[in-house]
C-alpha cells in the first residue's frame, strides 16, 4: 500500500515534526530543514539531528523528505541569483544528509530572462557540480513536475527527462509528481483514458523507477490552466476518482504520498496542537479511497 503522510512543521526542533506525524497518523512525511522564505538558516546542532533521526528510527514514520527553500533558482540567467542559489542548494543537501533523509524535493527553476533550453541546460549543469562537490550522497534529489506558471520548468515531462538527461543518468535524480500540477500543466488525470495516456507518457520519457513520491493535491484551477492553487481532496476540479486511482494503482503501492493541501490557523488548533485537523480530514478520506476501488480504476489501471 502506498504510505500517506504531509508537510508537517518543524517548530521547536525539526524532531517535532516526527512527533507531529505520529500523532497525526502519518506513514511518511515531508518537512521544511529550514525556513521557506530565507536564504540564512540556523545551524542544526549534533544533538537535534540525534534526535531527530532516532525519532525516525523508533516511530517507523518513512520515507522522510525535505522541500527546498522556494527561493532557489538554478535555472537563472542573472549569474549572482544562480551562484547564490547552488550554493543554498548545496546547503540544504547537507542538512538532509546529515538528518539521513531519503529525498530533497526541489522546484527545476524559471529560466527567467533566458530560455527554456537554456534554463533546462542550466540546472543540470548545476546537479553536476553539486555531485561533484558532494560525491556519495545518499539524500536524492527530487525534480518536482510543477504547474508551468510564467517561465517555471519542469511542467512537462520532457523537461524532466532532458534534466535527467544532462546529469548522464544520475541515480541520484529522482522524480517527484504533484497532481495539482499534473492537471494544472494539461495532463488530463481525471479521465481514465488522460490518466492511462499521462502514466505512459510518464513511462516512456522519464520511466517509473525515476519515480520516487507523490504529492497529493486537488486544484483549485481547471486543466492546463498553469495556475499553482491547491485545494482539499475531492473538493476541486480534480475530484475524488484520480486519487482512487493513484492510491489503487499496483505501479506506485510502495511510494510515500504526501499532502501539501490547506492548514487551519494555528489558534484554531485547540485540544491536540500537534494534529492539524484539516490534514486529518484530508488522510481519511484518502484511506478511505484506498479501501475501495471502483471498476472505473481497476480500468484505468489495464
Amino acid at each position: 500500500m502506498p504510505r500517506l503522510g504531509a508537510h508537517l512543521s518543524i517548530a521547536g526542533g525539526v524532531y517535532r515534526a516526527v512527533d507531529r506525524a505520529v500523532a497525526s497518523g502519518c506513514e511518511a512525511l515531508q518537512i521544511f530543514t529550514k525556513s521557506a522564505g530565507q536564504w540564512r538558516a540556523r545551524p542544526l546542532p549534533p544533538e537535534e539531528i540525534a534526535l531527530f533521526r532516532r525519532r525516525v528510527r523508533e516511530s517507523r514514520v518513512r520515507p522522510v523528505v525535505a522541500h527546498n527553500s522556494y527561493l532557489i533558482n538554478v535555472a537563472a540567467a542573472d549569474r549572482a541569483l544562480r551562484t547564490r542559489s547552488i550554493e543554498s542548494l548545496i546547503e540544504e543537501l547537507d542538512r538532509a544528509e546529515a538528518l539521513a533523509l531519503d529525498g530533497l524535493v526541489m522546484h527545476p527553476g524559471s529560466f527567467t530572462s533566458g530560455t527554456e533550453d537554456g534554463g533546462l541546460r542550466l540546472i543540470a549543469e548545476a546537479l553536476v557540480e553539486i555531485f561533484t562537490l558532494r560525491p556519495g550522497g545518499r539524500t536524492k534529489i527530487l525534480l518536482e513536475h510543477t504547474a508551468g506558471q510564467g517561465t517555471n520548468l519542469g511542467h512537462r515531462f520532457e523537461h524532466l527527462a532532458a534534466i535527467i538527461d544532462g546529469v548522464g543518468g544520475s541515480p541520484r535524480v529522482g522524480v517527484c509528481l504533484d497532481t495539482c500540477h499534473l492537471l494544472t500543466a494539461g495532463y488530463d488525470i481525471c479521465s481514465p483514458e488522460g490518466y492511462a495516456e499521462t502514466f505512459r507518457s510518464f513511462g516512456r520519457l522519464v520511466g517509473f523507477s525515476r519515480l520516487k513520491a507523490f504529492h497529493l493535491n486537488d486544484s483549485k484551477k481547471p486543466c492546463g490552466s498553469r495556475v499553482d492553487r491547491h485545494e482539499h481532496i475531492g473538493r476541486g476540479c480534480l475530484g475524488l476518482e484520480p486519487f482512487r486511482r493513484i492510491l489503487n494503482d499496483p505501479r506506485f503501492a510502495r511510494l510515500p504520498m504526501l499532502l501539501e493541501t490547506p492548514k487551519v490557523d494555528e489558534s484554531d488548533r485547540r485540544q491536540r496542537p500537534d494534529v492539524d485537523p484539516l490534514d486529518a480530514m484530508n488522510l481519511r478520506t484518502l484511506r478511505g479511497l484506498m479501501r475501495s476501488q471502483s471498476p472505473k480504476t481497476s480500468a484505468s489501471n489495464r
